[in-house]
């Protein structure tokens, strides 16, 4: 078993540590907020953005580090980084002085552990793949429970979709399309992430509104529409009428994002691929300073 394939199964005990878990650092109810990652924590970040303003918890603003603007004013920026050494994310903390600085993190015998004001622990969610599944989960489930925005049955959930028969024609399916809506388009964003690195899949993702505005001319027989949490009215019909397979479920998004994930790994070795080691990836980009 790849090591990904491992850590997909894990989530759930990974989930339900950190939806005990009362760590310090997180935001407040009123602050502003800047919540920074890079690849698959940016995604998690515009979810977990578009969850706290959406429940009028305060203006949460979700941005890729390097695109961090440091000059404007937030009451605290919040970093998410597996690594802890991601240049981007260390540089943008930097760009933050003056400002209350919390980091998710996932190694704390790193840089990020001095560069952040608070440092919220997840080793037990750290991983061996280069690519990210149960760390950037687990954060999420830290921060919805934290909002007081997770289901109680959330681990269970984890555990249904780790052993859910996948759809038969995505598994042979040649383009996937990932929608979301609010706070699931970073879900979505992240699904389609998930397939292009590990199998090399041709991916695309969405707000589910914006399908029909361009989106809908790849939609084909042979192709897949998923979409991560309720398809908004009247679109099921739209996107079955292309003759593309559509993907939607009861489970919470979350949930659904585990089944992506699984999916990636099943094309991947369908393929001769490595899903541990994608092309071109390592497990943190580190710059050359000038």
């Amino acid at each position: 078993m790849s090591h990904v394939a491992a850590e997909i199964a894990s989530q759930a005990a990974c989930w339900s540590r950190a939806l005990e878990a009362q760590p310090t650092g997180l935001p407040e109810p009123g602050e502003r907020v800047a919540v920074l990652g890079c690849g698959t924590s940016l995604y998690i970040a515009q979810a977990y953005a578009a969850l706290r303003e959406d429940a009028g918890l305060g203006e949460t603003d979700a941005f890729a580090a390097s695109a961090f603007p440091g000059t404007r004013r937030y009451d605290r920026v919040v970093a998410i980084t597996r690594s802890g050494t991601t240049t981007e994310v260390i540089d943008a903390l930097r760009r933050a002085s003056g400002t209350a600085t919390t980091a998710i993190t996932g190694d704390l015998d790193t840089p990020v552990a001095t560069a952040a004001d608070t440092v919220v622990d997840l080793s037990f969610a750290d991983e061996r793949s280069v690519v990210q599944t149960r760390f950037a989960t687990t954060g999420l489930a830290l921060l919805r429970g934290h909002l007081g925005l997770a289901p109680a049955d959330l681990p269970d959930q984890a555990r249904r979709a780790a052993h859910a028969t996948l759809p038969e024609a995505a598994l042979a399916a040649e383009q996937f399309t990932f929608l979301g809506t609010g706070w699931t388009v970073g879900l979505a964003n992240e699904a389609a992430l998930k397939l292009r690195e590990a199998s090399g899949s041709w991916t695309e993702s969405y707000p589910a509104m914006e399908y029909r505005h361009g989106p809908v001319s790849i939609s084909a027989p042979g192709r897949v529409v998923w979409f991560l949490g309720e398809p908004p009215a009247g679109l099921l019909d739209q996107v079955r009428a292309t003759g593309a397979t559509v993907v939607a479920s009861g489970l919470d998004p979350m949930a659904e994002l585990v089944r992506a994930q699984r999916l990636a790994v099943a094309l991947a070795e369908a393929r001769g691929l490595d899903p541990d080691r994608p092309r071109n990836l390592t497990r943190s980009i580190i710059l050359a300073r000038p």
